[in-house]
């Protein structure tokens, strides 16, 4: 009997990687046109409600920041800025952080070994709240670091109100980040769905009766955040606890999670630096806004504009994470051909959403400034930011897909000096020269990210287009053999 026959029978991980080539095998007599059905069909029902569960989640923030709006400019600009710092200096690096899960999670679930998915969150969940508390003396100090910076007085007090009330939300924050990635990574979706929708649906009662009928103003908006968050968190972990779908990924703490700790984190920190890269950039760009002549203008538009951004990018978000996890899924299971058609067919899809959200953004440019604010002013500076928006809602999408291929792989060290090199290289020095040198504004700095983002695309399509999936199938396998001690 062959060396690898005596293996498959006394490894059962090795066992279910020769069915599943097998399996890849015997698709090669499938049509391509079936295979890509096939694979359409699992895109959208992973990227449908991911999608759902992206903007319902982010809606919170949005809906927070409508209501502080309607309190008038000073109040949306302290809010704004809150937002964006909050963002910058927590939200983003628990995100980043967390994915790791995607690469680490959705490889040991193709590979089918169950166990490890609540082993790995476990160790999520442990250093992200661990991370989480330098990261709240930032946020107590928020106003101190504004006015340092050079940011008005009055939003910079604001600002520090705001963020001081979010702090126990960033707790919360950290651990919905690994319950979902968990949830993800097993395709189970629509119960994440239905929380966020129960969420959003709450917060929109908590931010009326906090910040109008309370009169808590600013500081409600704050409140009705951290309750949301902690309301989802509650929800998703009981699920997790209570439902069949999760009773062999679920099996209860174990001291395990201790151990090895090292290795998520080798992969976590990558992971931060990969999102908050790009993150940053953006965040960035509304703090330079401040800078701007007419600093109440531009940081308002600027962060209206952001925050529309972000809506939009939630779409590609749901994508990147379905194709995460298809990928991440397909490398598990040792089928590089499943992994290699995934990309294929998220990349046709991205291109239709970018055209659709693009031309439904320019088509809206006139009336949606109208939905932060009163003023005229910022309603019309809003119009003339929309087709900037469009054409970077485009770009960010393609490159969207693309990042959750690369998370799914576990590229997250070689986009770390893709996004270095187009964020921090390309991007922030074009937008400081077109906003202070060429006096374009706060235009010119978003013309800045579009630059940033054109650079990150090409370089992203350009290592899809040289990788060898059976070699990433290697690397899938020998990664989820090392998380259970076989070497």
């Amino acid at each position: 009997m062959k060396i690898e026959e005596v293996k498959a029978i006394q490894d059962p991980l090795i066992q279910s990687q020769y069915e599943e080539q097998e399996e890849d095998d015997e698709n090669d007599d499938v049509p391509l046109r079936t295979q890509v059905y096939d694979e359409v069909k699992k895109q959208i029902g992973l990227a449908g409600p991911l999608i759902a569960v992206s903007l319902l989640q982010y809606c919170l923030e949005i809906i927070s920041i409508m209501f502080v709006g309607h309190l008038g400019e000073l109040p949306l600009a302290s809010a704004s800025m809150a937002t964006s710092f909050a963002s910058f200096t927590g939200f983003s690096v628990l995100l980043g952080m967390g994915s790791a899960l995607e690469t680490l999670c959705g490889q040991s679930y193709g590979a089918k070994q169950y166990h490890m998915l609540g082993i790995q969150m476990q160790r999520a969940m442990l250093t992200l709240t661990l991370l989480t508390i330098p990261l709240s003396f930032i946020w107590f100090y928020t106003s101190t670091i504004f006015i340092i910076l050079g940011q008005d007085q009055e939003i910079s007090n604001g600002a520090g109100t705001f963020i001081r009330w979010m702090i126990p939300s960033l707790f919360a924050y950290g651990l919905l980040q690994c319950l979902n990635k968990f949830l993800q990574t097993q395709n189970i979706v629509v119960p994440m769905m239905i929380s966020s929708g129960i969420t959003a649906l709450l917060h929109i009662v908590l931010c009326w009766v906090l910040v109008f009928k309370l009169g808590f103003g600013i500081k409600g908006a704050a409140i009705a955040n951290t309750i949301s968050n902690w309301m989802n968190v509650v929800f998703l972990g009981i699920y997790v606890k209570f439902s069949n779908a999760c009773v062999h990924t679920w099996t209860g703490f174990s001291k395990e999670a201790f151990n090895d700790v090292v290795s998520f984190i080798k992969l976590a920190v990558p992971s931060a630096f990969m999102i908050c890269l790009e993150y940053w950039t953006f965040d960035m760009v509304v703090l330079l806004s401040g800078l701007l002549p007419n600093p109440k203008l531009e940081t308002s538009v600027l962060s209206i504009s952001l925050n529309t951004c972000w809506m939009v990018y939630m779409i590609s978000v749901g994508l990147g994470g379905a194709i995460s996890t298809r990928v991440s899924n397909e490398l598990g299971a040792s089928r590089p051909k499943g992994a290699r058609l995934a990309v294929c067919v998220v990349v046709i899809i991205a291109i239709l959403e970018g055209v659709i959200v693009g031309t439904v953004t320019i088509l809206v440019r006139n009336i949606w400034g109208k939905l932060y604010s009163n003023d005229e002013e910022v309603i019309k500076y809003v119009a003339k930011m929309m087709p900037l928006l469009a054409l970077s809602d485009f770009l960010d999408g393609f490159q969207c897909v693309l990042s959750g291929s690369a998370r799914g792989c576990g590229w997250q060290n070689v986009c770390v000096i893709i996004n270095l090199g187009a964020y921090y290289i390309v991007g922030i020095p074009c937008a400081l020269i077109f906003a202070f040198v060429l006096h374009v504004g706060g235009m010119g700095l978003w013309m800045g990210v579009i630059c940033a983002l054109f650079v990150q695309v090409v370089a992203l399509i350009a290592i899809n287009l040289s990788t060898n999936w059976n070699d990433e199938a290697c690397k899938a396998r020998n990664r989820v053999q090392t998380s259970i001690g076989i070497e």
